[in-house]
């Protein structure tokens, strides 16, 4: 018989998860402009699969020191899902997409990501498509045509790192629809745990490149794929995983809409790259977007306080 992962109640674990989910998107944040640092000496796949095998390694000792074992058989098609999609093609699309474009941008279009993931539970999990998440989606998707064309005076790699860009929050929506009902079987640590080996695996073709490219590479841009697999993929998929299981994602999705501005900042500090005004506006429209397709949710709660589907689904990463 399958495990079920029940989560315990009370105020004190929602301010726990609200934490946690306020520490993974800072961390999530950060992930954006150590990619656009070390794509600079490492391609898109090599820079995916050191990333997951380094956060593979630091999960894999804390689960054997933890003596966590496998998932329950009920969480496995949620973890391979979110491994191939999440952990894998994201990873690449957006390791990609940074190599076009700066980490500001990037952070604006993939920041859509919550009103694909309404957009797959309608779909997927038959919960429908009220009027206000089409006309979001269709605000929030103006936003990422003003991006791309905003853009498009940089020439044709500006655009395509935009669409790799939407390609990415894709692919991590889909990644977040099949994690939900995973955490139902699985502890965040293993659900994290497997898929980030599941992400690995799919990474293996770049094997030979990351070798190749990390015996020239700077040892800041090694750090930073380091990093990036101990912190805003060990660390940070495992928080919001703790969060996303004890609580909706009415209360934590706040928290995402902070992301871009953070981006932006840091990326400013760190690398001196400013989006221009033209993206900066695109990125508010897919942003008020997002705001657009949540409202009905918010008129909803006061006199339903139970959770959709598009409410419990609705995470985002990096």
């Amino acid at each position: 018989m399958d495990q079920v992962i029940t989560a315990p109640a009370g105020p004190r674990v929602d301010k726990l998860a609200v934490a946690a989910a306020t520490v993974t998107v800072v961390l999530w944040a950060s992930a954006f402009v150590a990619i656009r640092s070390a794509g600079a000496d490492y391609g898109p796949g090599a820079l995916a699969l050191g990333r997951m095998l380094a956060g593979t390694a630091v999960l894999g000792t804390i689960c054997l020191i933890r003596r966590e074992g496998l998932p329950a058989r009920g969480a496995w098609p949620g973890i391979v899902t979110a491994g191939l999609l999440w952990f894998g093609a994201y990873m690449v699309a957006l390791n990609w997409g940074e190599q076009l474009v700066d980490a500001g941008t990037a952070a604006l279009v993939v920041n859509i990501g919550p009103i694909l993931i309404a957009l797959l539970g309608g779909w997927l999990l038959k919960e429908g498509f009220a009027p206000r998440l089409l006309a979001g989606m269709a605000v929030s998707f103006a936003g990422a045509a003003v991006v791309g064309l905003s853009m498009s005076g940089e020439g044709r790699a500006s655009v395509g790192g935009v669409l790799l860009c939407l390609a990415a929050a894709v692919t991590y929506a889909a990644g977040v629809v099949s994690q939900k009902p995973a955490l139902r079987h699985a502890s965040a640590l293993q659900f994290t745990t497997f898929g980030c080996a599941i992400g690995a695996a799919a990474c293996l073709p770049f094997a030979g490149q990351l070798v190749s490219q990390a015996a020239d590479a700077s040892a800041t841009a090694t750090l930073n794929m380091i990093y990036l697999g101990v912190f805003p993929t060990a660390l940070a998929f495992t928080t919001w995983g703790y969060a996303l299981a004890r609580t909706s994602a009415g209360k934590m999705g706040a928290t995402t809409y902070a992301a871009p501005a953070l981006v932006v900042l840091m990326s400013w500090l760190f690398l001196g790259e400013v989006p221009g005004l033209v993206t900066l506006a695109g990125g508010a429209l897919c942003l008020a977007g997002v705001g657009v397709s949540r409202s009905r949710r918010r008129l909803r709660r006061a006199a339903d306080p139970a959770p959709t589907a598009p409410d419990r689904a609705e995470a985002g990463a990096r």
